[in-house]
């Protein structure tokens, strides 16, 4: 065989290889989620709101639904523009329509943001955002049970130390807690306007 033809199996094979490696690596991870969305239960999710009362999220007794939006009250931009977004969408939908909604802004810090402080950041962009708070496990179950990715960044010489690094989504859930759809991060009502029309 000439030098070249070795060459071009060596690289065949460790193509082959890496690509096999990364199927794998892939496949374990989805069955780690898979495993980690099985032991969720909605009708467990309990969380804090106005005057640090308990709020049940998901029950069957509540038929909206529910426009999640997960963040932190810190956040410099991303949270301020998403919740503006949401609060104009619902400023142009019909009376009859918000009934069916819920709208939620959840506190991914709540290290920093008590459940009072959640829900008076939410009320500041629209009357009917509730926001919530809850210990950190439970927010987290409830963040990766919707594939929201979230991370903790030190911040040097800044009086805040921290911020959180977190993927922008509005989910679309039902009662019993199953995700309809999620709307990527906007800068203009429409296309949650069209979600909820859609709805």
């Amino acid at each position: 065989m000439t030098r070249q033809l070795w060459l071009t199996l060596f690289i065949i094979f460790v193509l082959g290889f890496t690509l096999k490696s990364y199927l794998n690596s892939t496949s374990l991870t989805t069955s780690e989620t898979t495993s980690a969305v099985s032991r969720f239960n909605s009708r467990d999710t309990t969380l804090f709101g106005e005057n640090n009362q308990p709020v049940t999220l998901f029950t069957s007794q509540d038929t909206r639904v529910r426009i999640l939006y997960f963040g932190f009250t810190r956040c410099p931009d991303v949270c301020p523009t998403s919740l503006a977004m949401l609060a104009a969408a619902l400023n142009n939908i019909s009376a009859e329509k918000l009934q069916q909604l819920r709208p939620t802004f959840i506190s991914l810090d709540p290290e920093r943001d008590a459940a009072d402080a959640s829900y008076q950041y939410a009320q500041y962009f629209h009357p009917m955002i509730e926001g919530l708070s809850a210990p950190l496990p439970v927010v987290t179950e409830l963040a990766n049970h919707y594939g929201v990715i979230f991370k903790k960044t030190a911040l040097a010489d800044s009086t805040l130390t921290y911020t959180l690094d977190h993927n922008s989504y509005f989910y679309f859930v039902n009662a019993d807690g199953t995700l309809i759809k999620k709307v990527p991060h906007t800068f203009s009502p429409e296309p949650l306007v069209q979600a909820i029309n859609d709805l």
